[in-house]
């Protein structure tokens, strides 16, 4: 199997984890239809508190499931939709993928790539210690961040596990992805 969706999940309330579902509507422009970080603007309740006008770069939280695998080997039993994502994917370098990439989500479906999620201290409300295992640094001291990316809705459509992603990388100089 190549490169796919694992699980969809979405959530109305700012919880932090979401349930998984059957299918999610990603809605262009917006995010997942019926999320609460659904909008044109910031809708985490840390960027509305500093500026509610922002751009909404977090319209979809995608995570890696392979991410699942390397915190279950260090003792941590994590799910689709337990860190908030609202796509869990396979076969995918998502951390590697540059700024700018389109993922091909099913049919229709197309989110743009706009950065790094930045996981806060609540994930430590989930499972204590677990923040030190997404967050750390490198050989060189650099902040590494593994919590997922985050991305625009560039096409709408639905999106259901097993689900097809096929990339496509920006034209010009690739930029590393950064925290959004």
């Amino acid at each position: 199997m190549g490169a796919a969706v694992i699980a969809v999940c979405s959530d109305g309330e700012h919880a932090f984890s979401k349930p998984v579902r059957e299918r999610i509507t990603l809605l262009a422009g917006l995010g997942v239809e019926g999320d609460a970080h659904l909008g044109v603007t910031v809708q985490h309740r840390s960027r509305v508190a500093q500026d509610p006008t922002q751009p909404n770069l977090r319209q979809v939280h995608l995570i890696h499931s392979e991410l699942f695998t390397e915190l279950d080997a260090a003792g941590f039993r994590v799910h689709p939709g337990d860190l908030g994502e609202n796509v869990t994917t396979s076969g995918v370098d998502l951390l590697g993928l540059p700024v700018g990439t389109l993922l091909h989500l099913g049919a229709e479906a197309v989110v743009e790539i706009t950065g790094l999620r930045n996981p806060c201290r609540q994930i430590d409300g989930f499972s204590d210690g677990l923040l030190k295992q997404v967050v750390g640094r490198d050989a060189q001291g650099e902040i590494v961040r593994k919590a997922g990316v985050m991305g625009i809705v560039h096409t709408g459509g639905a999106v259901r596990p097993g689900d097809e992603i096929r990339i496509v990388l920006p034209v010009g100089p690739h930029r590393p992805l950064e925290r959004v």
